[in-house]
């Protein structure tokens, strides 16, 4: 195993390797309107959407928001995205789903404030918090979306404790992330713990795969461009371009990507 994926499975350590590289992109990225960090989706044949025409640019990120977060109407309910990046995923969910309030936080005071400048969307609204000390009341929010993030924190458990305690009763949990086969034990142990009860679960490891294709010639000229050489490496994992690790791991079945949509009782 390499010596990154040793740190980032401490989780201390990787709390605080993820707490400088998310400042660190948002910083190098600044000027380049990347409002997405996660990975993509798409289907054969192709999802075909309807999109803004400035949406286009971003359509395959855009599709993982849109399979995760079309499983529940948001309108008039109160939604908090947890970990939501640069807010393309929240701008668009807001626009085509026309929630009362959707709240998106994130650990990055740097992403939260390139939030709040690139998308000044009604009833949208940025917070800096942490996803396992969730700056909220009991009983806050109708829906709570996760895209792509929980493998980052170091106790995934108490996130979703978290989760639990700020949805009010009858409220969802909308889902997606990937795992590692030697952590996906741990993770669905850790799932079938909670509180919440499971009312959804697909792995879309062949859609995320596809989505990657899909982006990897983009995400490659911009990690040329924008990252030094010692950081390529790191740079094209978190990508997804084709022959990066986690590429090469989601075509083998060595990685598992998954949605998921739990109700909470």
């Amino acid at each position: 195993m390499p010596l990154i994926d040793h740190l980032f499975s401490i989780g201390p350590v990787r709390k605080a390797i993820w707490k400088f590289w998310y400042p660190f992109l948002t910083r190098r990225l600044h000027g380049d309107d990347v409002i997405f960090l996660n990975y993509a989706f798409e289907t054969d044949p192709p999802m075909a959407i309807p999109l803004a025409p400035e949406d286009e640019v971003d359509r395959a990120c855009i599709q993982l928001y849109h399979h995760v977060g079309s499983q529940v109407n948001f309108h008039n309910k109160e939604v908090l995205e947890v970990s939501c990046g640069h807010g393309g995923g929240a701008s668009y969910l807001t626009r085509m789903q026309a929630p009362a309030k959707y709240t998106g936080l994130d650990l990055n005071a740097s992403g939260i404030e390139f939030c709040k400048k690139r998308h000044p969307v009604t009833g949208l609204e940025f917070v800096q918090g942490d996803a396992e000390h969730l700056p909220f009341p009991d009983n806050s929010f109708d829906v709570v979306l996760n895209v792509e993030a929980s493998h980052c924190y170091p106790d995934f458990p108490r996130f979703l404790a978290e989760v639990s305690r700020v949805l009010r009763p009858g409220g969802y949990f909308l889902y997606a992330d990937f795992r590692f086969s030697d952590d996906i034990a741990k993770w669905e142990s850790a799932l079938h713990m909670t509180p919440l009860r499971p009312k959804l679960a697909r792995d879309i490891s062949p859609e995320v795969l596809h989505g990657m294709e899909c982006n990897s010639d983009r995400s490659l000229t911009m990690l040329k461009k924008k990252l030094p050489g010692f950081l390529q490496g790191l740079g094209r994992d978190f990508a997804g371009v084709k022959g990066s690790r986690v590429y090469n791991a989601l075509m083998k079945g060595e990685l598992s990507y998954r949605s998921y949509c739990y109700v909470k009782a």
